[in-house]
């Protein structure tokens, strides 16, 4: 697929974002911002009028040489929606992450072409071939890192940036798993996933950019001899061969290798934790157990071990255990990919490649759709979690799925202290203050380290007798009389403490049989920030049972239930948050009435996949394509995967013939084909014959 529109981005003052880009290159802490591609352009009829300079992003490009930069500018040269002016000189600025220099190709036109790299200070030096190999693997991993997964939250982020493909057949495979090979011990420096508290050569970027592009392609045999290979270095990247292993349906071996590898490193917490992933996964909850409580212990700061045995008491239904595994997960601050410092332009150019045109997937009317919006809908807090808080927040709310909000309210006053009965305690305690401590009172168990123990220590400072501070600001006029509903009561308030920075003790609380929390000394603080999870789940259930009450009475009037294609959007994902996938699906449907929604369409997408449903799925998928097409994304892992899967299940010539068979214009179903190409490239299970 080969777009042949350029996004421009025109500049105030000349190299303005480069600039920028030099300034900031201090900043960056993990892969780096999109490529900076810079153009000055000269006006064909005046040789004497000042030239402008326009700029636009890139993800995917090839930026193994000096060579292939160049010829991606080469082909900026002549464009087909600018006749008036003529491309002079062009800038390509690649961030290399190992190294932190920002590598940069100028191209004069016609003329020569002048590559060097630039540090954190501005110097200039020359790049080496080493570098030139780091800079490769580092635009791979961000053409992943920084892809739509169709729902386009990431294509409105920044604003003009084209993202190719950057591995489109084997041989551009091997190039990458080779580079791959030859620098993975060095993917720590790259930095990891903001749920991970410190890189470690199993969870970086480079990791997850291997696993996302084998999940992807469907390339197990590749991932498996790369692992492979790798794991004769180190025993350790034994847990990233056997989920390999188990996403290409080798289960048997995974097993073994899992066995193997636990022996030699028994308290390995990626071992442990891929373990307790599978036994999880064939409904053996008991075994995952006491591997979640050792990964714990052998990773007591990292919120993957503490998540992973929330969902174990989750899955064998200990409910009290589930809320206070919770409470104890390390809670990080969400660090977001590195983004571009843009300056003010001028003007912004976004043309549409002839090949992406269709009414039928025109978003246009979403302009100004904003104003349209409820107050109450817009404030939902948790739309904007990310990170840790994201994932804390879905574990809470599965919680809720299974036993329903009254009781987890229930639950939550049997194992944290309340407010009530704080104050209860206060007034009716005889020992002075300087002597109690409600902090320590409600942490230790009657089996808990004495006084001397530093997790004591650590909350005997005195912040649970601050009044908790959630009791109003996370949920915007929840004490209204008329948002209140029978079904959903507002929660009673915990005492909370600030989060400590030390070390949560990694042993289950007292009380082995779950059913005793009525005494004030085995309850728990509750954590400030799970405090405030709980009233932002009571403001999305309060508007989730507002939305659901007042449909019901317009359908028992028989009278149409009107929102704007926004509010259905945001109703769809507070359903999806909430786990109601009927509800989901429907809001999401009203939206795609209303007007055309790349995030409404991937979650009818995702309704139609789980339910089997080839031809919807199909149609859905063909208008994703085509709509990120349009904004200048070639790419997408999510899509991609989706289109495999289900060439997979019922084979490559059945779906190009339905493709085919869809009503919407050549050029649109072109899209989709290519992406089927992908899939025959690689050899993908279905495409043969």
């Amino acid at each position: 697929m080969v777009s042949s529109a350029v996004p421009e981005i025109f500049e105030q003052e000349d190299n303005a974002a480069v600039e920028l880009r030099t300034e900031g290159l201090q900043h960056l802490r993990e892969l780096g911002p999109p490529d900076l591609v810079e153009l000055v352009k000269q006006p064909v009829k005046s040789s004497t009028a000042k030239p402008v300079s326009v700029y636009h992003h890139v993800t995917g490009q090839d930026a193994s040489s000096s060579a292939s930069l160049a010829a991606y500018i080469n082909t900026l040269v002549y464009s087909p929606h600018d006749k008036q002016h003529k491309v002079v000189s062009g800038l390509y600025c690649c961030y290399n992450a190992f190294s932190r220099l920002d590598m940069r190709v100028q191209v004069q036109i016609p003329g020569t072409v002048e590559s060097y790299c630039v540090n954190e200070r501005g110097d200039k030096f020359e790049a080496s071939e080493e570098q030139w190999l780091e800079t490769y693997l580092c635009s791979v991993l961000r053409a992943y890192s920084y892809a739509d997964d169709g729902s386009g939250d990431t294509i409105k982020k920044i604003v003009g940036v084209r993202r190719f493909n950057p591995i489109t057949n084997t041989e551009a495979e091997h190039r990458f798993l080779e580079a791959a090979e030859r620098l993975f011990f060095n993917g720590w420096q790259l930095g990891s996933d903001p749920d991970i508290q410190v890189p470690n050569l199993v969870s970086n970027h480079l990791t997850t950019g291997l696993l996302d592009y084998i999940r992807t392609t469907g390339r197990y045999t590749s991932g498996i001899n790369l692992f492979e290979k790798l794991r004769m270095r180190d025993p350790e990247i034994a847990s990233l061969l056997a989920r390999v292993y188990i996403s290409g349906d080798e289960e048997v071996k995974a097993v073994r290798l899992l066995h193997e590898a636990i022996e030699q490193l028994p308290m390995d917490y990626s071992l442990l934790d891929a373990q307790a992933e599978f036994c999880i996964s064939k409904g053996r909850s008991d075994l995952a157990l006491d591997l979640a409580r050792r990964s714990v212990i052998s990773a007591p700061s990292e919120f993957g071990t503490w998540a992973r045995l929330v969902q174990v008491y989750i899955s064998m239904e200990q409910w009290d255990m589930a809320l206070l595994t919770l409470n104890s997960c390390p809670m990080f601050t969400y660090q977001d990919k590195d983004s571009p410092r843009l300056p003010d332009p001028a003007r912004v150019s976004l043309p549409l490649a002839p090949e992406t045109m269709c009414d039928e997937i025109d978003d246009a009317g979403a302009v100004g759709e904003t104003d349209l919006v409820h107050p109450t809908l817009r404030r939902l807090s948790a739309a904007h979690y990310k990170g840790t808080f994201q994932k804390a927040y879905a574990l809470l709310t599965e919680i809720t799925k299974r036993i329903g909000w009254d009781q987890l309210l229930k639950i939550r006053s049997q194992v944290f202290v309340m407010e009530e009965e704080y104050r209860n305690e206060r007034q009716h305690s005889v020992v002075p203050d300087h002597q109690r401590n409600a902090s320590t009172t409600a942490i230790r168990s009657p089996t808990s380290p004495g006084p001397d123990n530093s997790s004591s220590n650590a909350a005997s400072h005195g912040q649970a007798e601050e009044r908790p501070s959630s009791s109003g600001s996370s949920a915007p006029n929840a004490t209204s009389p008329r948002f209140l509903e029978p079904r959903v009561s507002k929660p009673s308030h915990t005492v909370t403490v600030a989060p400590q920075n030390e070390t949560p003790d990694p042993q289950p609380p007292a009380d082995p049989n779950h059913t005793s929390y009525t005494q004030f000394q085995h309850k728990r603080l509750c954590e400030r920030w799970l405090d405030n999870l709980f009233m932002v789940l009571y403001e999305d259930l309060r508007v989730y049972t507002i939305w659901r009450t007042e449909s019901a009475q317009y359908a028992a009037q028989r009278l149409q239930y009107k929102k704007s294609g926004e509010e259905w959007e945001i109703l769809g994902e507070l359903a999806e948050r909430l786990h109601r996938q009927e509800e989901s699906v429907e809001a999401y449907a009203n939206c795609l009435e209303t007007r055309f929604s790349p995030k409404a369409m991937k979650g009818v997408l995702q309704h139609h996949e789980r339910a089997g449903d080839l031809l919807p799925a199909l149609g859905c998928l063909i208008r994703l394509i085509a709509w990120q097409a349009k904004w200048y994304s070639e790419f997408s892992p999510s899509l991609l995967h989706t289109i495999r899967r289900l060439i997979e299940d019922e084979g490559a010539v059945k779906i190009r013939s339905i493709v085919q068979a869809t009503s919407l214009p050549q050029h649109i179903l072109d899209l989709t084909h290519g992406y089927a190409g992908l899939c025959a490239q690689f050899r993908s299970t279905g495409t043969e014959g």
